[in-house]
């Protein structure tokens, strides 16, 4: 389910992961990480994040959003209008936590089956999601974001931990109520140069979900002079993307240890984030937050609805 099309993933640099080899030649049942792509992006994308993951012991599903995926500016004159288009239509942004709800019944059944590749091998109590700009804005929808006149609310309870990757912030008038309703741990991810190709979210807005967050433990990692793009793997087609690697090399290091710790319950890697470890490896290369929980505020509605307003642009 990691499989995709033939991108090289940068060799990390050792970390509490690299010791926990996780593997494709043990029985299982093994941890479950479901990827969200961005906006005109596909399941084939961030190669680089699902083998590795794969690599070290979790099944990395990545899905595809249909409406809003490939086939949104392909064979299209004007690409970049097609992309905006899709990202407006509200029905795109329902389905997208409405398919990652679909995965995890349908990996349940294939669990509980009593043959097939996947029967037994899954452990979906220890279930975890990642996504990437409007992947990132899916995430947070089933973290528990409440978004404003929109009802059923989009959380699925089962996922127990997340990593967005350039999250769209809510709008100014929603902040006050949007994060309120989550409480899982989440690893936040972005660069000073994450401006928005689509949507309205500077690169300063990117660590709204972080500082609106105070239900669970929260990690922000800003790489400095990260851009939007530096998070997908692809290779650069237009200049830019010097550090890529480097970058690419510290997201593999951060993200597998924030599974082992959140997934796992696996001590050394929660300590190595949280107590400067990994702080130390990122040196110069940007910043890394950390964030515990405050007293959970009272939850939101049951339905999730609020006053006015519509769900960000990625």
């Amino acid at each position: 389910m990691a499989e995709a099309a033939g991108q090289a993933a940068p060799e990390p640099a050792e970390s509490p992961a690299e010791g926990a080899v996780g593997t494709r030649t043990q029985a299982g049942p093994w941890p479950v990480v479901i990827f969200s792509h961005g906006l005109g992006g596909s399941r084939d994308g961030y190669e680089y994040l699902g083998r590795h993951w794969a690599g070290h012991g979790y099944v990395s599903v990545h899905l595809q959003h249909l409406g809003s995926d490939t086939a949104v500016w392909k064979d299209k004159e004007d690409r970049m209008g097609a992309m905006r288009k899709a990202a407006a239509t509200l029905d795109n942004s329902m389905q997208r936590p409405a398919d990652v709800t679909f995965a995890i019944d349908r990996l349940a059944e294939l669990n509980a089956a009593k043959d097939g590749p996947l029967a037994g091998r899954l452990d979906l109590a220890r279930l975890g999601m990642a996504g990437h700009s409007y992947g990132a804005w899916t995430t947070l929808a089933v973290a528990g974001q409440v978004f404003v006149g929109r009802e059923p609310r989009l959380r699925d309870p089962r996922v127990k931990a997340a990593i967005p990757m350039s999250a769209p912030a809510a709008k100014p008038w929603q902040r006050a109520t949007a994060y309120g309703a989550i409480r899982i741990p989440l690893l936040h991810m972005t660069g000073t140069r994450d401006t928005s190709p689509i949507g309205d979210t500077t690169a300063e807005e990117r660590r709204v979900p972080f500082d609106g967050i105070d239900g669970a433990e929260q990690y922000l990692l800003t790489f400095t002079g990260g851009d939007h793009m530096v998070f997908s793997g692809r290779p650069r087609t237009m200049g830019g993307g010097e550090n890529d690697k480097r970058f690419q090399n510290l997201i593999l290091q951060s993200t597998t240890a924030f599974w082992d710790a959140y997934l796992r319950g696996d001590a050394a890697a929660k300590a190595w984030l949280a107590d400067g470890g990994f702080k130390a490896v990122l040196g110069a290369a940007g910043t890394f937050e950390t964030k515990q929980p405050k007293t959970p505020p009272t939850p939101a509605s049951a339905d999730g609805v609020q006053p006015d307003g519509a769900p960000a642009s990625p």
